[in-house]
């Protein structure tokens, strides 16, 4: 145990080859224990507060998750091949400065679930001991509870991978118990042909269809800024099919609290119908709970948002240590972003909508990240799987040059290529009463948002690598697939202070 809770000193450089012991199987459970939370339940019931039926919610939930665990899988490539985080990693393809684009993403989407899991976590621990023990849910006891938690998450986080890794192993086991119990708390009353408010035949549907089948996408998509803090601890030989499969099965594995999600909330919205109207699903979840499932519900709440704001807090720290490597160690970092996010998690929870304001950025988040994926992943096979990882340290040493310096270290094929299309899938998101881009009702109010950024990222980064061909320097031996190259030599290394 002396392991798992000494204070990891590594930051993104490098990690050497005899540190890296874990294995696809760990990279499962931080996946899994990430997102096997209350806040997973939380997004399961979204559906149905959008009106649709039990059957057109399951298939939104398991279109979103597949198709988010699909794009998902590569992502958990980079850690494994260099050793680093993947916004580092993403200077590949971005330029050591352009790396910039993955941690500023990476904050935004660890800020947003870092929030969703204290919020919900809270609310429902405060209601479970209001029905248990007659606690009052105040202002002041909420409070209370979400500042317990952020102060939980924080020193796991800052004590590091090992410990959240310890952390992870008891939450996936714990956690899915407690959800499967709630099988027997629900089973008598469930009704699989709830028919919601919307139905196929009227003009809404799809628009709630594809908004639920976004939101349950957020969730796998909110992972790949994040799977190279893990991954980077697995030997670079471990065949990449097994990194690949450990990540679609901690993604099909979520479908247990997004599934206990969906089947509560409409059995709330039979039973309790106020509290759906009231957009407050953890309120009407203990409404209906029958008083033994209290305390289970009061421990998925803790065990919960421990592992899922854990795993969203680490890898953010982890990557603004990077960018300010001489003012920041990575526990000081993690410490600064956390107490930053507390700050928001106060001000988004009593000064706001919460569920507006969870489900707008989540599908932004989505339409953001996802093309940075995209350019990643098609960079990852036009290059053949090959990367010069030392040279991807430079900005994080204070140096200029390396193979990746591109033009003064930003690469305009990948910023040219994520720039334009995340602009574009903007412009086409479609969420009815909160954020409806300029262009979002030209599918008849439906969400097109994701397949025109994901397309427009695909075909203008490939043709941009053709157009505007990269160096033969940073393709491996077998060169480039699909794309042409230039002759050039790497750009030496310096120190920024002798440049």
């Amino acid at each position: 145990m002396s392991h798992s809770t000494a204070i990891e000193t590594f930051g993104v450089e490098q990690i050497p080859d005899d540190q890296r012991d874990a294995s696809p199987s760990d990279l499962f459970r931080l996946i899994f224990g990430g997102a096997n939370t209350f806040a997973t339940a939380v997004l399961g019931s979204f559906p149905v507060l959008f009106g649709l039926s039990f059957q057109a919610g399951l298939w939104a939930i398991v279109l979103g998750v597949a198709v988010g665990s699909l794009i998902l899988a590569p992502m958990g490539l980079f850690g494994a091949l260099n050793g680093t985080n993947n916004a580092v990693s993403s200077g590949a393809h971005f330029g050591v400065h352009g790396r910039i684009v993955g941690s500023f993403l990476s904050l935004l989407t660890a800020v947003a679930f870092f929030s969703l899991s204290v919020w919900s976590s809270g609310d429902a621990l405060i209601g479970g001991a209001k029905r248990l023990a007659g606690l009052p849910e105040t202002d002041l006891t909420l409070g209370l509870a979400y500042g317990l938690f952020a102060v939980l998450v924080l020193v796991v986080c800052i004590y590091g991978f090992r410990f959240m890794l310890w952390v992870n192993k008891i939450a996936v086991w714990a956690s899915s118990l407690l959800f499967l119990l709630g099988i027997f708390a629900f089973a008598g009353p469930f009704d699989a042909a709830y028919a919601g408010s919307v139905s196929l035949e009227q003009p809404g549907f799809w628009a709630a269809f594809v908004g639920a089948a976004l939101l349950a996408m957020s969730n796998p998509v909110s992972f790949g800024a994040f799977l190279g803090d893990w991954s980077r601890y697995i030997p670079r030989q471990t065949p990449k099919s097994r990194i690949m499969l450990a990540v679609i099965a901690a993604q099909a594995a979520t479908l247990i609290p997004f599934l206990f999600g969906l089947c509560t909330a409409t059995l709330v919205a039979s039973q309790a119908p106020q509290y759906i109207e009231a957009n407050n699903y953890v309120g009407g979840l203990l409404a209906i709970s029958p008083s033994w499932f209290f305390l289970p519900v009061c421990l998925i709440a803790v065990i919960g948002g421990m592992s899922t704001g854990t795993t969203a807090l680490y890898g953010t720290g982890l990557d603004m240590s990077s960018l300010f490597p001489r003012l920041l160690s990575r526990a000081a970092a993690t410490l600064l972003i956390g107490l930053a996010a507390i700050a928001f998690i106060f001000i988004g929870r009593f000064a706001f909508n919460l569920v507006q304001s969870v489900s707008t950025f989540a599908v932004l988040i989505v339409t953001c990240t996802s093309p940075w994926m995209v350019i990643m992943i098609l960079g990852l096979i036009v290059r053949r799987g090959h990367y010069h990882a030392d040279d991807l340290q430079v900005f994080t040493r204070g140096q200029r040059g390396g193979r990746y310096w591109f033009q003064h270290g930003w690469n305009w094929r990948g910023l040219g290529a994520w720039i334009p299309s995340a602009a574009l899938g903007l412009c086409f998101v479609n969420l009815p009463g909160q954020f409806v881009g300029p262009l979002g009702e030209l599918a008849s109010g439906v969400d097109i948002s994701l397949p025109i950024t994901l397309g427009t990222a695909a075909l203008l980064y490939l043709a941009l690598l053709n157009l505007f061909p990269e160096p033969a320097t940073v393709y491996g031996p077998a060169g480039p697939r699909w794309v042409r190259l230039k002759s050039a030599t790497p750009a030496r290394m310096s120190n920024v202070e002798a440049a």
